[in-house]
């Protein structure tokens, strides 16, 4: 596996630990993933729920629960910690300050398009900036607002296709479509990245996200040009990820069909692990009383069917039944808990088995 570079970071493997909220990547697992020289990303959703008895309300609280959780991961490595923050947060602006303020080495910002996040910077401000889109057209967009409006470049980009876990940036209906597949989109992004990498003479690494769950997934995305990989799925059933046993276990215990989509109360599509939580929500027998956090711009008490903090941070505790899992297609695929140490070497032996395989053919 060669090296991934953004900027004037090196991580030592091109391996990028999606943010999962809520709770489910903090700085437990960041810092287990950059340790093993991978990219370990805190997930900035929610965190005011966990130190709400830091602060008086709710906003501060995820301030004060961003800054502790930064400064935790970087008090137990000296690799890459990035922090994952949706632009549907309505707190955006303050947790995209705040990591900034506490350098964070690298933003992802996803769940919509992070059309002013350069302006965030200070003068002396080395964190690194990087979109997360679905289509080349976002690609398109982003970057132009970006170079019209900062004379900025994205610093990488994440590409995350329909096989992801989580919120999807797509329609429902393209989510089976060839068309929107990761491998279909994945050139057509580089190749409208390489615009900018030209006319700015700068690198723009492009990340691949969603489905990748191997080792030979790994060799198979970057020979079609991706310079690294980002993958959350994989990482939830370690010791070291941040989430409850009973929520990783879930895991475990999922098959093939249990893996679902559903209509998220933020107004995307979600990939998740069907459960009694997800089944009484279908018969209508869900319904916050009260909304207590305004978390999410998109999100309506009106109409909502439940409260999606609540009901993932409810998950993250171990509490499944009230609640349920975010999980990329692959989750199913999980049969036991490991370290992320033995994950990464899982992941390199993988890589350099179908590697070696493939020269082989090739001679």
């Amino acid at each position: 596996m060669r090296k991934l570079t953004i900027g004037n970071l090196v991580a030592n493997y091109p391996i990028i630990q999606g943010g999962m909220g809520v709770g489910v990547s903090l700085s437990g697992l960041a810092a287990a993933v950059a340790n093993e020289g991978g990219v370990g990303v805190i997930s900035a959703a929610g965190l005011g729920l966990y130190y709400m008895q830091e602060a008086n309300n709710y906003i501060d609280a995820c301030i004060y629960g961003l800054k502790q959780e930064i400064q935790n991961a970087k008090e137990k490595t000296k690799g890459i910690i990035g922090v994952n923050i949706m632009v549907a947060l309505n707190n955006f602006s303050d947790m995209v300050k705040t990591a900034v303020k506490e350098k964070a080495d690298v933003i992802f910002a996803g769940a919509g398009l992070p059309l002013d996040l350069p302006k965030y910077l200070e003068e002396d401000s080395e964190t690194k900036l990087v979109p997360i889109v679905s289509s080349a057209r976002a690609t398109k967009i982003l970057c132009e607002k970006w170079t019209s409006n900062y004379n900025y470049v994205p610093d990488a980009i994440v590409v995350e296709g329909p096989k992801a876990g989580g919120h999807l940036g797509y329609k429902i209906n393209d989510l089976e479509s060839k068309e929107y597949q990761l491998e279909e989109n994945l050139p057509k992004i580089i190749e409208e990245a390489s615009r900018y990498e030209q006319k700015f003479g700068k690198k723009i690494p492009i990340i691949a996200a969603g489905g990748i769950y191997t080792g030979e997934d790994i060799y198979k995305i970057m020979q079609l040009g991706a310079s690294g990989v980002q993958m959350g799925t994989r990482f939830v059933t370690t010791y070291e990820c941040d989430a409850s046993d009973e929520f990783k276990q879930s895991y475990i215990n999922a098959s093939q069909k249990d893996i679902i989509i559903i209509k998220s109360p933020v107004g995307m599509p979600g990939r998740a692990i069907n459960n009694s939580f997800l089944q009484s929500v279908l018969r209508g027998e869900t319904h916050p009383k009260n909304c207590a956090f305004h978390c999410i711009k998109t999100c309506n008490i009106e109409t909502s069917p439940y409260c999606i903090m609540r009901a993932l941070l409810n998950a993250y505790k171990g509490n499944v039944e009230k609640g349920f899992c975010f999980a990329g297609v692959n989750a199913y695929r999980a049969t036991e808990i490991i370290s992320v140490h033995d994950l990464f070497l899982k992941l390199i032996s993988e890589y350099d088995y179908y590697d070696s395989q493939t020269e082989n053919r090739l001679n």
